[in-house]
């Protein structure tokens, strides 16, 4: 069957090119498309349930929401763990599935079986929402809204978090790979009335009913239509407050004397801010407002932030005055720089490689060939990688050693040499020159087979991994493997199709071809292995020494899971005592970035998150 194949892109030439041809283009759009990222998403496949409640103490909590909605999970098939944290004012319950589950399913079960929790679950205590389908990589932008100099006193932290809730994230929601954006810091505004006990008391008034006028009080409601010809008239009522004045004039009882007890009459409304559970710094200057982009699972980080920059530019310009819109985080820079070191020891090592296979083949069109299949084998994996799903990061594409893709095609191209040298003809026919292409390629094709098996056998292991390991080293092993492929592939058509093509006729010096200093190098090595026969014992002792002492250098290494990244940002964790108020951490943090920022002077910007986002995916206290 492969002396078939070698056969058939010996003698067709045209055919074997235009599949190389399509293989540039299968791989040029494939790389165009791959998802790249800095390192593998190795978040487990989980769906987080959220829920609210600003009245409950974390006992309650627990009792009254968690426990209802882990009971009604345990049920759902392919759930490998469920994990919940209760806090007081808020529920968070981790579902964690199989790994092949598809996680629109695993989203689908979970909120037929939240109906039957809800019912468990007091209606005035909380609704259970489905966390955004994100993943631990997925919080690829960050950004905070920053007041320009001159505009400090126009802009407090309740306008600013309205500006992110209802005009930036608004805008931003939409585009394509953004699950959610979670807000950060500030004062969400709210419309709030302070009772005043005693005139609700000297009024016969109670606060049920207070809750009754302001409920029934506040809404539109629709009367159908009348018609008159020719037209039809549409009734509604508009009853939403959108003053303080109108929240002011509601009726909330009529005494016995027809006189209305109104709102006003009874307290005070203002504008007040609902119960945070978390804000952000920005340097020295005090409290700011922010925004975390959260990415859809799975999709491309790159284009993902290259869109939602092109998005930021048109809120940018739509923002009032004075404001500016700043990310202090940015994955495409870490990605950029990732890709760029990848790229960089990827040319570097195929660069070393042609030299070698040049200096070795001494003859240029031959170390063509053999450095042709480096690109063409990268090709073909990038194409795989497309096709099974695989995302491009440091893991995967700097797994890569050409000096395994060549292998093969070195041992049939110097065997084709070695053929044209041992001929010494001086002048081939076509069918001749093709003839001894497919002969010494056949003679030779199953050692250079087997030398490709028997690496991608040694890789067959690592596909055995499941849950973190597999996700961090499966993507390493299958590109390594579809590159060796794509290597043994070519080395069986387009290697010997391009050897009929360009070696034909070439003029071997067979004196030039074995280098004098190869010859030394057997020589020495001759002399070497002479006297390795007669220590023999010495030889296996020192080898055994070697282990051993190796064996002990390798337990004192240190060890780490991912390489690290130097992306130039660190993330320090500052402590204060439990129970600490917001304030206190506040103020823990403002000093902080004050240390930060006077006695290190590389230091560029300091952004400090305290507690928890509007998304709270990640809940701290």
């Amino acid at each position: 069957m492969i002396d078939k194949v070698i056969h058939f892109s010996i003698h067709n030439k045209i055919i074997v090119g235009l599949l190389t041809l399509f293989l540039i283009i299968a791989g040029i759009y494939s790389g165009s498309k791959l998802p790249i990222d800095a390192v593998p998403d190795i978040t487990n496949n989980q769906v987080q349930i959220i829920t609210y409640s600003p009245s409950l103490a974390s006992l309650e909590v627990e009792r009254l929401i968690t426990f209802p909605i882990e009971i009604n999970m345990a049920n759902i098939p392919k759930v490998e763990e469920i994990r919940s944290i209760s806090r007081f004012g808020l529920s968070l319950v981790t579902v964690v599935f199989e790994d092949e589950v598809d996680i629109y399913w695993a989203r689908q079960q979970i909120s037929e079986r939240l109906i039957k929790a809800s019912d468990q679950i007091p209606s005035d205590v909380g609704k259970p929402e489905l966390a955004p389908i994100s993943t631990g990589l997925s919080e690829i932008y960050q950004y905070t809204i920053q007041v320009k100099p001159g505009f400090e006193n126009k802009y407090s932290a309740t306008d600013l978090r309205t500006i992110q809730d209802w005009q930036i994230r608004r805008q931003l929601i939409g585009t394509k790979g953004v699950a959610d954006i979670s807000s950060f810091g500030g004062f969400v505004k709210q419309y709030e009335i302070a009772i005043n006990p005693q005139k609700l008391k000297s009024m016969g008034i109670s606060l049920s009913e207070v809750f009754s006028a302001l409920e029934s009080n506040n809404q539109n409601a629709g009367g159908a239509y009348i018609d008159k010809r020719p037209n039809i008239w549409y009734i509604r009522t508009e009853g939403l407050a959108t003053s303080l004045d109108d929240i002011g004039k509601i009726v909330v009882k009529n005494l016995d004397s027809g006189i209305p007890i109104l709102v006003r009459d009874i307290g005070t409304v203002h504008f007040g801010s609902a119960i945070r559970y978390g804000a952000m710094t920005f340097n020295d200057k005090g409290e700011t407002v922010g925004g975390i982009v959260l990415m859809l699972k799975g999709e491309n980080s790159s284009l993902v932030i290259k869109d939602i920059k092109l998005k930021m530019e048109e809120i940018q310009n739509a923002l009032p005055e004075g404001l500016e819109i700043k990310a202090f985080l940015d994955r495409s820079k870490l990605v950029s720089n990732t890709i760029q070191t990848v790229g960089f020891n990827l040319i570097e090592g195929a660069l070393i490689v042609v030299f070698i296979l040049v200096l070795i083949l001494n003859n240029f069109r031959a170390g063509f060939i053999v450095a042709s299949t480096i690109p063409l084998a990268m090709l073909f994996a990038l194409s795989m990688m497309y096709v099974f799903g695989f995302s491009g990061n440091l893991m995967s594409l700097g797994a890569i050693d050409f000096g395994l893709v060549v292998d093969g095609t070195v041992i049939i191209v110097e065997a084709i040499l070695h053929q044209i040298i041992i001929n010494k003809a001086s002048f081939y026919s076509k069918s001749d020159f093709e003839n001894l292409v497919y002969q010494s390629t056949t003679k030779i094709r199953k050692a250079a087979a087997f030398g490709e098996v028997i690496i991608l056998i040694v890789y067959l292991p690592i596909f055995a991994f499941v849950g973190i390991e597999g996700k961090m080293f499966k993507p390493m092993a299958a590109t390594v493997c579809f590159a060796i492929l794509g290597a043994l592939v070519l080395s069986l058509t387009y290697v010997p199709m391009m050897s009929a093509l360009l070696l034909k006729n070439i003029k071997l010096n067979p004196n030039a071809y074995s280098e004098k200093w190869i010859e030394k190098l057997k020589k020495g090595y001759h002399v070497l292995l002479n006297k390795a026969f007669s220590v023999q014992k010495i030889i296996i002792a020192s080898l055994v020494a070697l282990m051993l002492f190796s064996v002990y250098v390798f337990n004192q290494l240190g060890g780490v899971f991912i390489p690290s990244l130097e992306e130039g940002d660190f993330a320090v964790e500052t402590r204060v005592l439990t129970g600490s108020s917001i304030e206190m951490t506040l103020e823990a943090a403002q000093k902080a970035s004050e240390i930060l920022l006077n006695h290190f002077p590389e230091v560029k910007e300091v952004i400090g998150k305290i507690g928890t986002s509007e998304i709270p995916t990640d809940p701290m206290p």
